[in-house]
């Protein structure tokens, strides 16, 4: 029989990678995805999603009905957010509430209607903004790291587990997805309902149309490549912030076989990241950059650390490695790599599209 698979925010970088990335594997699923496209470049998805044999349908997770026309499905992957941390920091929260809370709220009751399981993709962002500006953190030339021998609740060198506190300030964005977790909890024991959450640190890969608060390594190549500004700002404006990465492929990797059942994951919340091992700071980056592309430019600074910016996260991935066996295949240089040559092959479209990006 075969398997319905939908996926919300399928034409955005996650969604569209996963759904290109399943209908390649499971030629017994049927793969639909819908979006509002409304993030910049997601439009030029779209030629990729037929090519794959993936059903695309405008539609809008905001607006329950559009939701609803998907049918009964097996699995929905939710994956539509308004991803940016400083989203409703200069303005209306309306969309970012809507789009990540009412629209995961719109998924949770056509599964309760219809049936299906969830996989939701959630963010590090749930984590306590205040705590992590606490951690114990040293200065070397090239990043921030934990200072050695320290350790604390939901914290090490490891980086952060999910025991590491929500509590207090985590920004507009990492509200709506903490909510949408609970909410998802309540709907489990509610109705029943099967769903694993994944709370996801940076992603990276081909297809991500980058900007400085999202997607910041698609945009540090596209930089180097097609020129344009980058500045480190932020925590004393050298650079040296830390977030772990984890290619598109490797999360593919980790849901692919929840597409048949989130089995015993049934209501478990884990952190998925590229872990200490994938870390890397903005300024390590930059030498990265400038060694891959043959081109180093000039990078500002701006010292002022913006509201709900960190210095250091990095994902502790010991919960989901021990129940699944699942880690990263794909390291930095691969990461890199593959964005590389995405936008060598793809420079007459993408060239345009980062240089309509503002830093």
């Amino acid at each position: 029989m075969t398997k319905k698979i939908a996926i919300s925010g399928g034409a955005g970088f996650v969604g569209s990678n996963l759904a290109c990335m399943i209908a390649r594997d499971r030629p017994d699923c049927s793969v639909v995805v819908f979006d509002n496209l409304n993030r910049r470049g997601s439009e030029l998805t779209l030629g990729r999603l037929a090519a794959a044999g993936v059903a695309f349908r405008h539609g809008d997770v905001r607006i329950a009905s559009d939701v609803s026309a998907l049918g009964p499905v097996d699995c929905l992957i939710e994956c539509s957010a308004e991803p940016s941390v400083l989203a409703g920091q200069d303005g209306s929260p309306e969309y970012l509430l809507n789009t990540n809370l009412n629209g995961a709220l719109h998924c949770l009751e056509h599964l309760r209607q219809t049936g299906g399981e969830l996989i939701f993709l959630s963010s590090s962002r749930v984590y306590s903004i205040p705590a992590l500006l606490n951690l114990p953190l040293i200065a070397t030339d090239s990043r921030f790291q934990i200072k050695e021998g320290a350790g604390g609740a939901g914290w090490s060198a490891d980086g952060i587990s999910e025991r590491f506190s929500t509590a207090g300030p985590r920004s507009l964005y990492g509200t709506t997805k903490l909510a949408a977790e609970q909410f998802i909890e309540e709907y489990r024991s509610a109705y029943g309902l099967r769903a694993v959450v994944y709370r996801c640190g940076v992603l990276a890969g081909p297809w991500q149309m980058g900007k400085v608060d999202q997607g910041f390594v698609s945009l540090w190549l596209a930089r180097h490549l097609f020129g344009g500004p980058l500045a480190y700002i932020g925590h004393g404006g050298g650079g040296l912030q830390v977030r772990d990465l984890l290619h598109i492929a490797d999360l593919y990797d980790l849901i692919a076989p929840r597409l048949d059942g989130v089995g015993d994951e049934d209501g478990q919340v884990y952190n998925v990241g590229g872990g200490a091992a994938l870390s890397i700071s903005l300024r390590e980056l930059t030498a990265c950059c400038a060694r891959l592309t043959g081109r180093s430019i000039a990078i500002s600074s701006v010292p002022e650390t913006r509201a709900n910016d960190i210095g250091y996260y990095v994902s502790d991935t010991a919960a989901i490695r021990k129940r699944t066996g699942w880690r990263p295949k794909r390291d930095l240089e691969e990461i890199l790599a593959d964005i590389h040559r995405w936008l060598c092959d793809n420079r007459d479209v993408l060239e345009s599209v980062f240089g309509a990006a503002k830093s």
